[in-house]
Formats: C-alpha cells, structure tokens, sequence
C-alpha cells in the first residue's frame, strides 16, 4: 500500500472510530455508558487523574478554548459533578474540582466502557490489545501535540 493510500485508510478509519465510539454509548442498553456525554466524560477523566486545577490548566489540557470549558463546567456544576473552589495559590481565582458524586459517574462510565471494551476485543490476544492501546496512546499524543503546535501561517494553536 502507497503511503497516500496508508494515510487515507487511517483518516477513514478514525473518522469511523469516532462516529461508532459516540453510536455504541448512546445505544447500548447499559445506563452507565450514556450517564456522561463525551465532554463530561474527559473533562471528569482530567480531574480524576491531575486533581483540581484552574480553567485555563483544564482547557490547555484538552486542547479547548477556555469559553468553552466554561461553559461545560456551568452544566457539570449545575449536574452536582464538579465544584468550584478558591485557588490556594491565587484567592481571586478558581479551581475545578470532581466532586465525589462526578468520581462515582466517571467510574460508572469507565468500568462499563472496560466491560464493553472486553467483550467487543475477546478476540484480540493480549499482545494485540497491548499493540492497540500503544498505538492509540500514540495517536492522541500526536493529535495533541499537533494542535499546540504553531503552524506556518497561523498564530498558536488555541489554548
């Protein structure tokens, strides 16, 4: 296969890993897949694995414009699933923090993901599970580090 065509089945395919990713959560039978739509689930994930942090630490980690995250965090404020509290460093600022009713929806979502990861990959041995997490850990890494990077002709990425 040409490069061109290696580059086009990959664009192709994670196109499809996308629209299927977000089609599995809202049809599965299984309460916990839908309890967080995706923007939720990685702004919970965030705060679940580097603790409170303040918007624009949050919104640079996931590659957002700081409105936006803003506005997701109203919902999940509103939802009981995060609080605000004063920046220790900084007491005219905020930090972000999962409240333990959000930690319990998060792991819901994750361990029913895991669950369904398992049964849809039973074929898979476990060096090829191995194999597709390494190169979808990859795959992220790059993504993100292709949209903080500046590109000739642009300012830098949006943080």
């Amino acid at each position: 296969m040409s490069d061109d065509e290696v580059l086009g089945t990959i664009e192709t395919q994670v196109a499809l890993l996308m629209r299927l990713g977000e089609a599995t959560r809202r049809s599965t039978g299984v309460a916990p897949h839908r309890a967080l739509d995706r923007a939720a689930y990685v702004i919970l994930r965030r705060l679940q694995q580097d603790g409170p942090q303040n918007v624009s630490v949050l919104a640079a980690g996931l590659n957002l414009d700081g409105s936006t995250v803003t506005r997701q965090l109203t919902a999940l404020q509103t939802d009981g699933l995060i609080e605000r509290q004063p920046d220790p460093r900084d007491r005219r600022g905020t930090v972000i923090e999962a409240t333990a009713l959000g930690l319990r929806q998060v792991d819901a979502v994750r361990a029913a993901r895991r669950e369904l990861y398992g049964t849809m990959l039973r074929d898979y041995s476990d060096q090829e599970r191995q194999e597709l997490a390494t190169a979808l850990e990859r795959l992220t890494a790059a993504l993100g580090s292709y949209m903080r990077a500046p590109r000739p002709g642009e300012g830098a990425a949006p943080a």
